[in-house]
Parts: structure tokens; sequence; C-alpha cells
């Protein structure tokens, strides 16, 4: 892409921020160019947002429910999955995958705890506690 032809149409969901993409100047060579987005990446960005939020209160009905722990619900209202939840904390995804079920969750170590809770940028009690407070 050229300089001149990154897009500055505007994103809603960058809230005002520019973000840096790359393009090519006169030369040919390559540079950071700012941008404040385009409506295609609005739209896509805002129906990934609504598949997370979906995704969300489907695993709150389940850790209700009892079928699923609260890693689940966190995992998806922090806009991750499982693959990102498993490279973010460092661990196996087949570990994650088994800490998404309610009983081995409860018997989870505190380290395995401590590790969700930093990727998530959550405090550990707040992991553990069910129903959940309002989360931001």
């Amino acid at each position: 892409m050229k300089r001149e032809d990154v897009p500055q149409e505007g994103n809603r969901t960058l809230d005002g921020h520019r973000k840096a993409l790359y393009a090519r100047d006169e030369q040919g060579r390559l540079q950071t160019v700012e941008s404040a987005g385009w409506a295609v990446e609005e739209l896509v960005t805002s129906m990934a947002v609504a598949e997370f939020r979906e995704l969300a209160e489907e695993a709150r009905r389940r850790v209700d429910a009892g079928q699923s722990s609260p890693l689940e619900f966190y995992m998806y209202q922090r806009r991750m999955d499982l693959q990102v939840l498993a490279q973010a904390s460092g661990m196996w995804r087949w570990r994650v995958r088994r800490h998404l079920r309610p009983r081995p969750f409860r018997h989870a170590g505190h380290r395995a705890l401590a590790r969700y809770a930093e990727a998530l940028g959550l405090p550990e009690q707040t992991l553990r506690s069910w129903p959940p407070e309002e989360v931001s």
C-alpha cells in the first residue's frame, strides 16, 4: 500500500486513537504511517466484540448451572479464546481446557491460578469467586 492510500475514514472502535500501519513512500521504502482506521475494520471489530459478549453470556449460564468454571466466563469476557489464554498464561492448551471444567478448576493450585489471573488482568480472588462482581 502506498502512503497516500492508507485509510483515514475513522473507526469508532479506536476511540479517537490512531494506529500505525506500514506503507511505502515515494522511494518504495516501508514506513509507518498513522491511520484513523476504516469502516470495514470497524464493522469486523464490532462483530468480534459482539461474539465475545455472546460467548461470555453463554459461559455465565454454564457456570451458574455448574457445567463450567468461572475461568471460561472471564476468558471470554476478556476477549480471549482457549489458544490466546494458553499463550498468555504460558500453559498448555490441554491444561487450560481441563481447568474450564468445574472440578479440576476447584483443585487448581495457587501458581496456576496466579498465572491465569495475571493473563486475564484480574485479582486471583476474583477468578475464584462466583457470581462475579461487575468486572470491566
